[in-house]
């Protein structure tokens, strides 16, 4: 069993196709089939079901494919690691992370990264959960992550501050004079909900907090994304939630924005599977002593997310905001 097969392998599922895999990977499609079938005769049995029109998982393959995946990737990235061993002078850096920091914090500082280093191209993945982001990493999708702090990390993990969950509401709205409000002055509004909402003790988050606060909060809308969340809030549909930095600096220039008092805060960090070395040392280090627009260092008197819970009365949870469990 080789790399290449697991490349070749990989390559066929994506493409639902040996001849589209074949043309990918510039070889001959006979070349590419008595790779697989190496691959299948060394791990002992049939990895795809070849059909008319595709190819499908067979139960071995489906059970194979991660570690392949995972090899695959592990080798990519390792490849990029000591091309950049020297230093950030050249190559590829992949980022993963979730989409609101893609939106909200990653343009500023990929601005900065271009002009020191612009030989270095960077490659961004966006996922819409942290725990999609940390399974991806994990993977070897990327070099390193920036996101919520995973709940388990084996890897090296630095870090970075804070982003505040903030509400969102229109301008005319009688609170936008406002900086920050008390949950329960909301107990009467109407609330615009988004998918990535987190589940906390088999409750969606404002579901438990709002309990806990003493109301149920009456939901007008769900939405699947937090841009679109953002916008029916400042259109006056209800109030939503959203991390800060998404709505200052991309989404919020038609909205009134307030804290939550205490506030909710969500820790990020730099996480990767390897060693930061190279390119990937020097972004981290940049975000260190970048003043990153939406996070700021830990606050002493300000509640997390689960802080918040707890101080409601309800039971101390971990609440990783924006990882939908679905």
């Amino acid at each position: 069993m080789s790399l290449r097969q697991m490349e070749y392998f990989v390559a066929v599922v994506e493409e639902s196709s040996f001849t589209r895999a074949a043309e990918r990977l510039h070889v001959t499609q006979p070349a590419l089939s008595h790779q697989i079938k190496a691959l299948e005769r060394a791990v002992g049995g049939e990895l795809l079901e070849r059909l008319p029109r595709g190819v499908l998982l067979t139960p071995m393959g489906r059970a194979f494919l991660p570690h392949a995946e995972r090899s695959v990737r592990s080798a990519a990235q390792a490849r990029r690691a000591a091309r950049a061993a020297a230093g950030a002078q050249g190559g590829e850096l992949h980022i993963a992370t979730v989409h609101s920091v893609a939106v909200g914090v990653l343009p500023d500082v990929f601005a900065h990264w271009r002009r020191a280093h612009p030989g270095v191209c960077l490659v961004l993945h966006e996922y819409s959960s942290a725990d999609a982001l940390a399974d991806q990493v994990e993977r070897g999708v990327a070099d390193l992550a920036l996101g919520p702090v995973p709940e388990r990390w084996s890897g090296p993990l630095v870090p970075v501050g804070e982003e505040e969950i903030v509400l969102v509401v229109p301008f005319d709205d009688p609170l936008a004079g406002r900086s920050s409000v008390a949950l329960h002055e909301l107990a009467d509004r109407a609330w615009v909900r988004c998918a990535m909402e987190p589940v906390v003790d088999g409750r969606p988050f404002l579901d438990g907090i709002c309990g806990a606060a003493g109301f149920e909060p009456r939901t007008a809308v769900r939405t699947e994304h937090t841009s679109t969340a953002i916008r029916m809030a400042a259109a006056g549909v209800g109030v939503s939630t959203a991390p800060g930095h998404t709505v200052r600096g991309a989404l919020g220039e038609d909205c009134a924005v307030l804290s939550v008092d205490p506030p909710w805060l969500r820790a990020l960090a730099v996480f990767s599977r390897v060693p930061l070395t190279g390119a990937a040392a020097a972004f981290t280090e940049l975000l260190a002593t970048l003043p990153v627009t939406g996070i700021r260092p830990p606050h002493p008197t300000a509640a997390s997310p689960e802080r918040a819970y707890a101080d409601c009365g309800a039971p101390p949870a971990v609440v990783p905001w924006g990882n939908a469990r679905r």
